[in-house]
């Protein structure tokens, strides 16, 4: 149960300034407030003198205390709770002063509550509680201001002040004050003044009743003029607040009425052409893209929502650019292929050299792109080292195709958005770079690369990975759907190309979507013919030079190859031709003429002490050590591979950074020397009573792979039979235990680094031969080749008889 109140608005306060129902009672002498009477709790309010307002009595005590009072002399006193929360308070619980009311009218509402119109007739303080139950009953001492003398200029400036500040509040409020200042102004009494003031204020109950406590007048006016100001300020910032949005709002109806003006003008005068408007331009453009009808549907949906909103909006600009990008993304625009085959194999050899197995394939796409115009794009995937060129062949089919050529990295990528694209309900959405791309290219049909394919992460954001199996499907690309377009494109014309440097961490079902291509590293007869062809030239050219101040023979471009490079590629290669370009280039600028002469002894002085040393053959073998050959990134190598038996317990030792596939081919190796010792002609004891130390040189470099196995056994029978081994003669090939020699890889690079080694013959795998033939014919005279299917064809050849 609780008291509503409820204040009489800024208007009325003439009537209460007026005379008033106890001012006339006061005058007539009717006036006579009683020793006792009833006690009226009230929350959130303060009754003042003069001031009439309705009260909403609903609590037991409080209608008692209504009755009471009617039934009397309709006096009461009402006095305000310190706490507003307390249902029934007690003495403790109410202030102490008051304001003695005049009940004028009472109504009963059909809840059961009472209405009361109440008017303040003078302040008065509780002496004593005279009864607690069923009402409170109090017994009451007038409270009557300090008497006023005459007027001063402290309460004349007081007066003004607060008859100033008043005005000025309603005049924030937009309150007609004529009328109430001219009230305000008629009063002359400071208490009176401030009553008048103060019953009219926004103020918290508190400050309220310590201005209904205070009895000297000028000190109360004071006190109000204090809550004035406060309120002032208030309205001030409240009116601020007000005209600031009112302004907003004003200028965006202006600009909106001056914008529907401006076209029905243009539109009246047919000035469409000329600056025209704005989504007319975009509708045109629209109908000139060549949208797919179900994309042109959408496109025109989404036009008739951008027509039907505010152009200022947050959400128009969002459709504004979605059209924008359906405008600017092609659809029917594409190049024209180059079918003439001869001359893009001109063009292809031009920028490439070597590479015949790409350079064959895509010349069949072009040959079945002449007979069938229809035919789908490839999705083709060049794997190789780093630095091979793969990239720099993709702009080359692009350039043979006279196709547009648009290059994405997908290393270290981890959001599927930018594949796919996001969502246009996102702050800052846009389409994938797929979409992008094709943008940028400005064609239906470009040459895409694909870059890295094998450095694609995966995270909470998604899998790049999965969301290109659609991209890099012929069957599926045709309606690829972008998250911020929301309408299939088409990508089948596009002919994407992938770049890797290894397959391993490819997804499968990715893998199975594309032609692999194989691109393996460089030799280095073929590193030669590059660097004169095409390194060199550039490097010249881009150092300020000319081919006719500097020299560089064969022989030198060979040294730099051996020496200060170890790559699959060629980009250290070039580094290094560059720099010995630039230190020609300083000599020149220091006023130096040619022509220059690069010589093998002057290079050390340009390029520093050899970073690297090829592992030369050595002239006669020790009993237990045979030549192995192997394969690494950067080329094929020479390996020494070292057997030595030492007193023990038949333990076997490996050495040199092997890998567990190595290890396994020592094993491998022992168990077959130990199957075969009889035939081999050494006691079969002597491995019980020995330890077996296997240890191939170059310790710091990690080894791996199966190919060593064949070497291992040579050099295990070698240490055994105590019969030292041909140093010109080299091997590679996997061992099984009963002997058998299995295929291994890189045969064409280890056959060319044992041509390099001056080796006279090579020992290799029979399954291997038909990669014999990739080596080149002149390199093939120069060495005589042995496959072998079992390790028992290899003893006649290393001159060890069983």
């Amino acid at each position: 149960m609780n008291e509503e109140n409820k204040k009489v608005a800024p208007e009325k306060i003439a009537k209460e300034a007026g005379e008033s129902l106890g001012e006339k009672m006061v005058k007539e002498g009717e006036i006579d407030i009683p020793s006792q009477m009833p006690l009226l709790p009230v929350r959130d309010i303060v009754v003042f003198n003069y001031m009439i307002l309705p009260l909403f009595v609903g609590r037991d005590k409080s209608v008692q205390a209504i009755d009471a009072a009617l039934n009397n002399n309709r006096y009461l006193l009402i006095c305000a709770q310190k706490d507003e929360q307390t249902e029934d308070p007690g003495p403790d619980d109410i202030y102490q002063t008051g304001t003695v009311a005049l009940i004028m009218r009472m109504l009963k509402m059909p809840d059961g509550r009472l209405k009361v119109l109440v008017q303040g007739i003078s302040r008065a303080r509780i002496k004593n509680f005279v009864q607690t139950d069923p009402l409170d009953m109090v017994e009451v001492e007038v409270v009557k201001d300090k008497e006023f003398t005459e007027p001063s200029s402290e309460s004349e400036a007081l007066l003004r002040a607060a008859r100033e500040q008043s005005e000025k509040i309603l005049g924030l409020r937009g309150i007609d004050a004529a009328e109430i200042m001219a009230v305000l102004n008629s009063v002359d009494d400071p208490g009176r003044l401030a009553d008048l003031v103060a019953s009219n204020l926004r103020m918290k109950p508190a400050e309220a009743q310590k201005i209904l406590e205070c009895e000297d007048p000028l000190l109360r006016l004071k006190m109000v003029n204090q809550q004035l100001l406060k309120e002032v300020e208030v309205a001030s910032m409240q009116a601020k607040i007000q005209n600031m949005a009112k302004e907003g709002m004003d200028k965006a109806q202006r600009e909106y009425f001056l914008r529907e003006q401006l076209k029905a003008i243009r539109k009246e005068l047919g000035d469409v052409s000329e600056g025209g408007d704005e989504l007319d331009q975009l509708r045109q453009s629209l109908k000139n893209a060549g949208l797919p009808p179900k994309v042109m549907k959408e496109a025109e949906k989404q036009l008739q929502r951008l027509e039907n909103m505010h152009p200022e909006s947050a959400e128009s600009t969002v459709v504004k650019t979605y059209l924008e990008w359906l405008v600017d993304i092609p659809w029917k625009k594409k190049t024209r292929d180059q079918l003439d085959i001869s001359q893009a194999e001109k063009i292809l050899n031009e920028d490439h050299y070597d590479l015949e197995k790409v350079k064959e394939r895509i010349l069949e796409y072009l040959s079945v792109r002449k007979l069938n115009p229809k035919m789908k794009g490839p999705i083709l995937c060049f794997v190789g080292p780093p630095g091979v060129g793969k990239t720099s062949l993709g702009q080359s089919i692009a350039r043979s195709l006279n196709r547009k050529f648009v290059r994405m990295s997908l290393g270290g990528m981890r959001d599927e958005a930018e594949i796919r694209g996001h969502r246009r309900t996102y702050i800052g959405s846009m389409p994938g770079r797929i979409i992008q791309g094709i943008k940028d290219a400005g064609s239906v049909n470009p040459v895409f690369m694909l870059d890295e394919i094998d450095k694609v992460g995966t995270d909470f954001r998604g899998d790049p990975s999965s969301a290109l199996l659609e991209v890099l499907d012929p069957e599926q690309n045709s309606t690829f759907t972008d998250h911020y377009l929301n309408v299939p494109y088409d990508l089948s014309k596009v002919m994407f190309i992938c770049t890797a440097n290894i397959l391993d961490t490819i997804p499968s079902a990715l893998l199975d979507r594309m032609e692999v291509i194989r691109i393996p590293g460089y030799t280095e007869q073929e590193k030669v013919k590059i660097a004169r062809k095409y390194l060199l030239p550039r490097q010249i050219s881009e150092n300020g030079l000319n081919r006719r101040n500097v020299h560089i023979t064969d022989a030198v471009v060979r040294t730099i190859i051996r020496d200060y490079t170890r790559e699959a590629g060629l980009r250290n290669l070039e580094r290094e031709i560059g720099s010995v370009c630039r230190k020609v280039a300083r000599q020149v600028a220091e006023g130096k003429k040619g022509p220059f002469r690069i010589s093998r002894k002057g290079l050390e002085k340009m390029l520093g002490v050899p970073k690297f040393q090829k592992e030369d053959r050595e002239k006669e073998l020790p009993p237990g050590v045979a030549v192995g050959l192997a394969w690494t990134p950067y080329g094929g190598e020479i390996l020494h591979v070292e057997v030595s038996l030492i007193p023990g317990k038949g333990k076997l030792i490996l050495t040199g950074q092997m890998g567990e596939v190595m290890k396994e081919s020592a094993q491998a190796a022992l168990s077959y020397a130990r199957s075969r010792a009889s035939k081999l002609g050494f006691d079969e004891d002597l491995l019980d009573k020995r330890d077996i130390h296997i240890h191939v040189p170059a310790g710091a470099t990690p080894k791996d792979g199966p190919s060593a196995g064949v070497t291992m056994v040579s050099a295990l029978v070698s240490a055994l039979a105590d019969k030292p081994l041909p140093n010109d003669v080299c091997m590679t090939g996997e061992i099984t235990l009963r002997g058998r020699i299995m295929p291994v890889g890189g045969i064409k690079e280890k056959i060319l680094a044992a041509v390099s080694s001056d080796i006279r013959t090579v020992i290799f795998p029979e399954s291997n031969k038909r990669d014999f033939g990739e080596v080149p014919a002149d390199l093939r005279r120069n060495i005589e080749a042995r496959p072998v299917e079992n390790i028992d064809e290899i003893w006649p050849v290393l001159g060890i008889k069983i």
